[in-house]
């Protein structure tokens, strides 16, 4: 089933009906650990949620956002104020998914208790289902504590963009035995202390394979494996909207190619004056 929608006739923009579906629930996610995999994309704005919503289990707000919509050099300069506005946004275009906010960088390292004013908040304005951290062991007490305080905390190990500095790049991880076992380490401590699910990003294969038969809860890969219980993207890389294409993307289309012949003939259309046309003006009335 997906989400239905109308013309809202004072802005002719699609808006959503909110009838057709019930949201998924953080239990139920968890409880497709091993069943069914689970289908996660990036969404920023209303009408990307309002696009992908139908198709996928959960839409994250992902501080990709940064690069992708503010073009940022990387996720570090991201704040909570975006993450909230541009979660809302996406809460109020979404009916069946459901919606984690990642937690940007220095909103919840410092403690638990910092950690929770941060999540709170983004639980409060945006109306999501769920918070994403990044870190393993080190950040076990903080996902426990906000997860015996109600926050549903979807954990992120492996390559850990907003650690990118102390990692030494974005190359994949745990092709050293030390790494590995860390991060298997790091899997266990997250899942023990109350995640309920796991994105391993950037892992070799053999590695993912291994979290994902190790761990309770779903293991959603990015750069990792099929055998993983989901699989997470950002949107725009998988519609091929960037020139670059990351190896572990596959381009389920080309749209900067669409948007660009479309946008090429609307400018010459308008140097010829060839558009607008009667059909897109507004003449007297008779």
């Amino acid at each position: 089933m997906s989400t239905t929608f109308t013309i809202d006739t004072s802005t002719s923009r699609a808006t959503p009906v909110a009838a057709p579906m019930k949201r998924l629930t953080v239990p139920a996610i968890r409880d497709r650990k091993g069943k069914e995999p689970l289908v996660m994309l990036t969404a920023y704005t209303v009408r990307m949620a309002q696009l992908l919503d139908p198709h996928c289990d959960i839409l994250l707000v992902g501080d990709s956002l940064g690069q992708v919509i503010y073009g940022f050099p990387s996720t570090l300069q991201v704040t909570l104020d975006m993450m909230c506005a541009h979660g809302a946004a996406v809460v109020r275009g979404s009916y069946h998914s459901v919606v984690v906010i990642d937690m940007p960088f220095g909103s919840y390292e410092a403690s638990p208790e910092h950690a929770f004013v941060s999540a709170s908040r983004i639980m409060s304005e945006t109306g999501a289902a769920a918070v994403k951290l990044e870190g393993g062991q080190a950040m076990a007490p903080t996902i426990a504590f906000l997860s015996q305080r109600g926050i549903p905390v979807m954990a992120h190990i492996g390559l850990t963009p907003q650690a990118v500095n102390a990692l030494g790049g974005y190359g994949a991880r745990g092709r050293t035995n030390a790494e590995h076992d860390q991060i298997i380490a790091d899997a266990r401590a997250v899942a023990d202390a109350g995640a309920f699910a796991i994105v391993a990003e950037g892992v070799i294969e053999p590695l993912a394979k291994s979290i994902t038969a190790e761990v309770s809860c779903p293991v959603i890969g990015i750069g990792a494996s099929a055998d993983c219980d989901g699989q997470v993207l950002v949107a725009e890389d998988m519609l091929g909207l960037f020139e670059r294409t990351p190896r572990f993307v596959k381009r389920y289309g080309d749209m900067a190619a669409h948007i660009s012949a479309a946008v090429e003939t609307y400018a010459s259309e308008v140097r010829s004056r060839a558009f607008p046309t009667p059909d897109q003006t507004y003449q007297p009335k008779k």
